[in-house]
């Protein structure tokens, strides 16, 4: 099942988004979820990041120390 949402986009962002979706044959829906879908992926990426860097008792090592620990 899927939701309509309705955004409102700037006149060059709108312009390259029918552009992009020219080029690669695809609906501009498509491309904006797609979008979405890599904008949310990252943004879970960043939190998961961001704990850790909080967690005190995740330790924080050189990288030095991480290229001996890989043999580099």
């Amino acid at each position: 099942m899927s939701t309509a949402i309705s955004v409102r986009l700037p006149e060059n962002v709108a312009k390259a988004l029918g552009r992009v979706a020219h080029e690669t044959e695809r609906s501009r829906s498509f491309v904006i979820q797609k979008a979405v879908e890599s904008y949310l992926d990252d943004f879970a990426d960043l939190q998961v990041a961001i704990d850790r860097l909080r967690d005190k008792a995740d330790p924080v090592i050189s990288s030095k120390d991480m290229r001996k620990s890989l043999g580099l």
